[in-house]
């Protein structure tokens, strides 16, 4: 059986040399502050539901100051060189990799995840800093061939204005670095909403953006609780100074924020949910499979959005993958409060997110499901751990069947054909990424064309990275970040026509 951590209680001794990073306040203007109301809410470990720390529950109010402070900030950072901002981001990556032992150790403590896992999500996160601090220098114009010799015609790219970047709590380093790091090459100011859930990982960021020498208003950090937070988003979204939103969350809230930002006509950039298929072909490497399966699957405890949701295994494969896939789970996953050492797997996040995935589980059961492994809370460990869990058996009656599970749940679905499955596969609204394990040459260009989703992984369970274009197709959203492409979103195209040129 996979190995249970019992000791839950908080390691202290990890936290206390991030201390320094660990804020109370919001960072507007340059400026540690409260809310105008003076209110504050806690943040939890989902660990064990200690108090790690309790920060300002910011209004609207307060998003304006915001939002006022970042504009203002604009006016002059718009007009840097891209030399200069590049050299200012770069200082801020310099800074994250010197404390990323301690931007991990808060990450851990406020998310849940490994320290190992969240060590990994820093490299990751500091990566897009990196790439777009190299990449505001390569932000070019165009010039245009006229079509009368006496005119000249230029494509300027300018930077939009202030940017608003919506974060969620499964990824609160990473989706904050490669909105905001695209944001500031192009001379961009930010705002930046982080989940209620994870406020303090971006406070630490903007601790480090100070620190790096940025001016006052250009990144600004507020948070709010969920009490808040669905009015402060409509004011992000509606305020006619905030020119772009960038958003990384479920496609029903996604939606919400496109409602809200046709009355001003903004730019939106949409990571929205997943629903991932993950199909092994008869073809097939298994090895390669399983441990590209447990990589996709168990991250974070499932909380990923590019997480493989849907497993779909040819019958040639079935019986030998299940029978491999719950080896690797009972033997390499051991669960517990993920800053001791050893623990693979942390918490969920919160209450309702552990009630949904078991309301699935049992769902499935009841209408005869198979439970190979798992099935269960882990109370023993903390009020918020999952058993990791594999399913087979499920029929479109069972509600997890075309659920995206967000949690250690894996659905195995046998099938027979390449086009049985390619159907299943698409016959959902959403698209984000896909993967596919085949040795077969001409499959793997037949099925990468005909699955719709943004990102294809192709005998590879971890496809994520700075340099490649990451985002989604459907309903899984609008735009692209990370990449050449990442800075798109938060720049605006001017034509100038030069004319009557005597040459």
């Amino acid at each position: 059986m996979y190995t249970l951590n019992k000791g839950i209680l908080s390691h202290s001794p990890l936290l206390s040399r991030s201390i320094h990073l660990l804020k109370d306040l919001a960072y507007v203007n340059g400026k540690w502050i409260g809310g105008v109301k003076k209110e504050t809410f806690p943040v939890y470990n989902p660990v064990d539901k200690s108090v790690i720390n309790n920060v300002p529950d910011m209004d609207v109010e307060d998003t304006k100051l915001a939002i006022d402070s970042a504009s203002e900030a604009f006016k002059s950072f718009s007009r840097t060189t891209s030399k200069e901002r590049s050299e200012l981001i770069r200082n801020w990556y310099n800074l994250m990799v010197k404390h990323s032992k301690d931007l991990a150790a808060i990450l851990t403590k406020e998310n849940g995840k490994s320290i190992s896992e969240s060590e990994a999500e820093i490299r990751y996160g500091n990566s897009f800093v990196e790439w777009f601090s190299e990449e505001a220098r390569r932000i070019n114009g165009e010039i245009v061939q006229a079509p009368v010799c006496n005119r000249e015609l230029l494509l300027l790219k300018e930077p939009i204005g202030v940017a608003a970047l919506i974060t969620p709590w499964n990824f609160p380093h990473a989706m904050i670095t490669r909105k905001a790091a695209a944001a500031l090459a192009c001379g961009c100011t930010c705002v930046i909403k982080p989940s209620e859930d994870t406020p303090l990982t971006a406070l630490a960021l903007a601790d480090l953006a100070e620190k790096a020498g940025f001016p006052h208003g250009t990144i600004n950090v507020i948070t709010t609780s969920v009490k808040n937070s669905p009015a402060v988003g409509k004011e992000l979204c509606e305020n006619p100074t905030v020119k772009v939103v960038s958003f990384t969350g479920s496609t029903a809230v996604g939606k919400i924020l496109y409602r809200q930002c046709a009355s001003t006509v903004k730019r939106l950039c949409l990571e929205l949910g997943g629903n991932a298929p993950f199909i092994v072909f008869d073809s097939a490497n298994i090895d390669l499979a399983v441990q590209g399966a447990m990589a996709s699957k168990f991250r974070n405890s499932g909380q990923t959005c590019v997480s493989a949701n849907r497993f779909f295994v040819q019958s040639g494969k079935f019986d030998k993958f299940i029978e491999m896939f719950l080896s690797k789970i009972k033997n390499e996953i051991k669960m517990g409060d993920g800053s001791k050492k050893d623990v693979t797997h942390g918490p969920l996040i919160k209450e309702s997110q552990l009630n949904m995935v078991h309301e699935l589980v049992t769902d499935a059961i009841q209408k005869g499901a198979k439970v190979h492994c798992g099935g269960t809370p882990l109370s023993e460990l903390g009020p918020l751990f999952y058993a990791p869990t594999l399913i087979t058996g499920v029929t479109k009656e069972m509600k997890i069947y075309d659920k995206e599970i967000f949690g250690p749940v894996a659905v195995i679905h046998k099938f027979e054909t390449e086009d049985e499955v390619i159907k299943k596969s698409n016959d959902i609204p959403v698209g984000l990424s896909g993967y596919f394990y085949s040795q077969d040459v001409s499959q793997i260009f037949r099925v990468a064309k005909k699955l719709e989703v943004g990102m294809v992984g192709v005998n590879e369970g971890l496809i994520s990275t700075a340099e490649a274009a990451f985002g989604g197709v459907k309903e899984s959203g609008l735009g692209r970040e990370g990449s050449s492409h990442g800075v798109d979103d938060f720049l605006e195209i001017k034509y100038v026509c030069i004319g009557n040129i005597n040459y």
